[in-house]
């Protein structure tokens, strides 16, 4: 456990205090506060405040502490070989003086300290190969950008042995970190939670914030870009579109029109399906109704890891709909080796998914395009389809870091969901006719319809 010291000067190995802005959370750990959650402006001093108070942890308490970034390599740059303008030292020198250090591993981003303490640089992306003893503090640094599989696995270590966890981020439009962040504000008495934009501190002058917008209006070529990435950074908007988000703007204006919110089912329609099938990745399907030009996202449905069959008996087993076509990607007539041969198309229609719409192949901007002309027309269920509406809003382009240029889409956790909407997009209306598959041979499973 992590003792309760007397200041922030006698618990960091080094000369340090909070600034004025930080010290609200610096007093509710040094108060021996548990679980803290800070969405912050850039160079707000978010690592700074989590290098010291590990610093603090680890002189006084003897365990293992982790900071983590989404990968390693992000770790080692922004944490580990990062070095501080202002003093021209590396941050990790600042924070972890030489002298309270018995060995340092580069290698693997560890500090050993004489009391017996271990610091570690980890990403966030392989928290389930991490070996040794069992973390009793843990800095999560770009939160929004981390996989939350990684809380889940140590949530329950730090519940066991009475650890502090630590999260640090910036928007990235709405996501795990936002849905965690306004669920945690919920339960003051369990967290200690802080929104804190740039018009609220001291770091930049209103002069210096209008020249941050307008740099990057100028960077990304795009006003609308350059709004986007300067009022998630610096304003902390969690609804500000992502940088080279497609349907993020289109959303939003969908929301202030009324067009999210309750959307139910009307049994005197059908409900047509899209998918995007994954093979070891995520597989979406989303539900409309369609009523004229107007169309309704009902529903919403994902999973990862899943068999065609487990993936039909989820989705649609249950469900209280009257099923028109399934709208399914050109790939879905592919071969498999791994299933006799048999394509995943007849794959569902043995297991009575009927009729199915193949759409044809085409480019991904095509789908894309699709989208954008049909989120105007479009209603969706908050509720049921909270999860397709976040991969919709994530939904980006490919940053080049290289030529500093956005690309085509990123292929992550947001574009399946995101091609199943543009697959019925594309072929709801004059696309590829329905075709029902063949029926199943003799002898096998008529699945969850049989």
């Amino acid at each position: 456990m992590v003792k309760r010291a007397l200041g922030p000067i006698a618990m960091v190995p080094r000369r340090w205090e909070p600034r004025a802005y930080q010290k609200p959370l610096w007093t509710y750990l040094e108060g021996g506060g548990k679980r803290a959650d800070v969405v912050a402006h850039r160079r707000w001093g978010k690592d700074d405040v989590a290098l010291n108070w590990a610093a603090a942890c680890a002189s006084q308490t003897p365990g293992t502490y982790w900071h983590l970034l989404p990968e390693a390599s992000q770790g080692r740059k922004a944490i580990w070989d990062a070095v501080n303008p202002h003093s021209g030292k590396r941050r990790i020198d600042e924070a972890f003086p030489k002298s309270i250090r018995s060995r340092t591993r580069d290698a693997e981003m560890m500090i050993h300290f004489k009391e017996g303490s271990t610091w570690q640089v980890v990403g966030s992306d392989n928290f389930n190969s991490l070996m040794g003893s069992p973390p009793i503090g843990v800095v999560f640094s770009e939160w929004s950008l981390a996989k939350p599989e990684a809380w889940s696995f140590i949530r329950p270590i730090l519940a066991e042995n009475g650890g502090w966890a630590l999260f640090l981020w910036t928007p990235r439009g709405r996501g795990h970190a936002t849905r965690a962040f306004e669920s945690r504000r919920l339960r003051p008495d369990e967290w200690f939670t802080l929104k804190s934009p740039a018009t609220e501190t001291d770091v930049f002058s209103r002069e210096q914030l209008e020249r941050e917008r307008a740099e990057l209006i100028a960077e990304l070529g795009s006003a609308e870009e350059g709004e986007a990435r300067y009022a998630s950074e610096y304003l902390v908007d969690f609804d500000a579109a992502a940088p080279g988000a497609y349907y993020a703007g289109l959303l939003a204006q969908a929301e202030r029109e009324g067009r999210v919110g309750r959307v139910p089912y009307d049994p005197a329609l059908k409900v047509d399906t899209a998918w995007d099938l994954g093979i070891d990745d995520y597989t979406a399907v989303w539900f409309f109704q369609q009523v004229g030009r107007e169309v309704r996202a009902i529903d919403y449905f994902e999973t990862s890891g899943e068999g065609l069959q487990a993936v039909v008996r989820q989705a649609l087993a249950g469900k209280p709909y009257v099923f028109g076509t399934h709208h399914l990607p050109h790939d879905v007539m592919v071969r498999e080796l791994g299933a006799a041969g048999r394509s995943r198309f007849e794959t569902l229609g043995g297991l009575g998914v009927s009729p199915i719409s193949v759409g044809a192949a085409m480019d991904p901007e095509e789908r894309i395009n699709a989208g954008r002309l049909m989120i105007p027309m479009t209603w969706f269920d908050a509720e049921k389809c909270a999860g397709g509406l976040e991969r919709l809003r994530g939904y980006r382009k490919r940053w080049n870091r290289a030529t500093r240029s956005y690309g085509g889409p990123l292929h992550d956790e947001a574009s399946h969901g995101a091609d199943a909407f543009g697959e019925f997009a594309a072929n709801r209306a004059g696309g590829a006719a329905a075709t029902r598959p063949a029926r199943p041979r003799m002898g096998e499973p008529l699945g969850w319809m049989g």
